[in-house]
């Protein structure tokens, strides 16, 4: 997609769009010379060029990677006018826009039509917000997550001054039932945080099961879904590319009381934005507040009322809008077959490292979180855990052909579970971790798998592998 052809368009509608307001002189003081701009454009764009290449599928590292071209175009043709969506008279079209968003956002989710929401600017302000109401209704009762949820929420809590209680996980990295069940019964928790997709190993916990739960013992549920939310799509499909186990706990985010979801991350916008939605409604008067020099211009409902962010870009909900027009929240087309494409590409890759005596999964991947370790000739937690450090740096940094991936921390206990021949001399052990969220991965995994084989050799000849 040529996006010079399409961000000459949408300058010159701005343009017109100003040029109807009537003419006006520039202030002298906002003048810029043009050869003190080249000079330092010059400068900017050589330094730009110190980024990795988030957008090239040899990046397969951390939860990154460019926007969509028609979300570029989307975001640049509003922040020319540079909206702020806190009240209606600071943007209208976009303030009415991101009303459009987040009710598409609810439906994807099969939230009713009624369903309270906004977008933040990120997942941590949506769970900071969730977790506030949690405070407003339950003031004198803890929340619970689990030691492989974001550390957003252990964070989140302590701003709050809400007590918060740790749950442990299984071997997998899903939240244990038996021990929500134990914490549930003391009647201490007024809320359950769950993960729809860890950000370390990419699991969903069992929602639909921890749901029943939680409304047993009369707790509210929220999901942190910023990473694994679009993946509702998939889950309410026919032929759906998840595991069934997967697509169930997803279907029951339409149960719960408030998901946080990030559109910049499978919904391919810009840094910052995110979503928190409400189930309930009623939650809004919590953010009643007055302002002496706002919402004058309608008696309508203005998003600074119901979110605990002021200034927000309207450019954002701008670049979401305009996403979803060309590429809508459909199983079968838009954001759908990018997704399956996604977990395809997870797949296609731990089938090869199944194959593979250089590779070992630490789990089958749900989403599209890849998680592995090179196998060391003696199978110790330290070995294991050096020889992952060392092919994460010898793999970024070689100069012809470098492969990005991250490092992952985990329990070592955790991983004997999977390969009880692992000698654990030290608690934790650094695996590697891929996140392939775009869907050239795809086709390009192979080529990854490859380049990671012939390193991990180079690290250590010999003729066999443990």
């Amino acid at each position: 997609m040529d996006l010079t052809v399409w961000l000459s368009q949408l300058v010159t509608a701005i343009r017109h769009w100003e040029a109807s307001w009537g003419a006006y002189m520039p202030h002298p003081a906002m003048r810029v010379e043009a050869e003190a701009l080249q000079t330092a454009l010059e400068q900017y764009l050589e330094r730009l060029r110190g980024n990795y290449p988030f957008f090239h599928p040899r990046y397969a590292g951390q939860m990154l990677k460019p926007p969509h071209p028609v979300a570029v175009i989307g975001y640049l043709a509003a922040q020319l006018i540079n909206p702020n969506n806190h009240a209606l008279d600071g943007g209208p079209p976009t303030g009415q826009m991101e009303k459009e968003v987040v009710q598409a956002l609810a439906a994807m989710l099969h939230f009713p039509e009624t369903a309270l929401g906004h977008l933040t600017g990120g997942g941590t302000m949506a769970n900071l917000e969730a977790l506030w109401v949690a405070r407003c209704l339950h003031p004198d009762r803890a929340v619970a997550f689990s030691q492989e949820a974001h550390y957003t929420h252990a964070r989140m809590s302590a701003l709050l001054q809400l007590e918060a209680i740790e749950l442990p996980v299984d071997a997998e990295g899903r939240m244990d039932l038996e021990a929500l069940e134990a914490a549930l019964r003391t009647g201490r928790i007024g809320t359950v945080v769950l993960t729809a997709g860890t950000t370390g190993r990419g699991v969903v916990d069992p929602i639909a099961d921890a749901l029943r739960l939680c409304q047993d013992y009369g707790c509210r549920v929220h999901v942190d879904a910023a990473y694994g939310g679009f993946f509702a799509l998939l889950a309410h499909a026919q032929a759906s590319e998840l595991g069934e186990a997967t697509a169930r706990h997803l279907r029951a985010l339409a149960a719960c009381d408030s998901v946080a979801i990030d559109p910049h991350k499978h919904g391919l916008q810009p840094y910052g934005c995110g979503a928190i939605l409400f189930r309930d409604p009623s939650v809004g008067r919590f953010y009643q507040h007055d302002s002496p020099y706002t919402y004058f211009t309608s008696e309508a409902l203005h998003l600074g009322e119901i979110s605990l962010e002021c200034s927000r870009p309207g450019a954002a909900a701008g670049a979401l809008w305009l996403t979803l027009q060309v590429l809508p929240l459909a199983a079968d087309r838009g954001l759908g077959p990018i997704l399956a494409a996604c977990l395809r590409a997870a797949r296609r890759w731990a089938a090869l490292i199944e194959a593979s005596e250089e590779l070992r999964l630490v789990q089958l991947p749900e989403l599209d979180i890849l998680t592995f370790y090179p196998v060391p000739p003696s199978l110790t937690a330290s070995a294991v855990d050096a020889l992952s450090q060392r092919l994460f740096q010898v793999a970024m940094e070689e100069p012809e052909d470098p492969v990005f991936l991250s490092v992952l921390r985990l329990q070592a206990e955790g991983l004997r579970v999977r390969y009880p021949a692992l000698v654990v001399d030290r608690p934790q052990v650094r695996v590697l971790r891929s996140v392939l969220m775009k869907p050239e991965h795809e086709d390009y995994v192979p080529h990854l798998h490859e380049r990671l084989q012939v390193l991990v050799r180079r690290l250590q000849p010999r003729t066999s592998y443990a």
